[in-house]
């Protein structure tokens, strides 16, 4: 396991906790938002959530709320190299 999480990583999440099938260079781009994947608000927390048991820490609370697969990336990384 590393201390980031990776688009590869974030599309098997996605697939294992919310049931949607995307490919790494759909997250890749810039445009890309969760709703549009299929992805809402709970399935993101579920998301958040495996990250926490995965990791033993809490993620950023604004984690579960991010627009984009990038925003969701940068807070969560973010978190997991300060150890916060």
């Amino acid at each position: 396991m590393t201390d980031r999480i990776t688009v590869e990583e974030l599309a098997e999440l996605m697939k294992k906790c919310t049931g949607v099938t995307v490919t790494p260079e759909e997250l890749r781009r810039d445009d890309t938002a969760f709703e549009g994947l299929g992805v809402d608000s709970l399935g993101l927390l579920g998301i958040v959530g495996e990250l926490e048991n995965r990791y033993g820490t809490p993620m950023p609370t604004d984690a579960e709320r991010s627009k984009t697969p990038r925003q969701f990336l940068d807070l969560v990384n973010s978190a997991l190299l300060t150890g916060a």
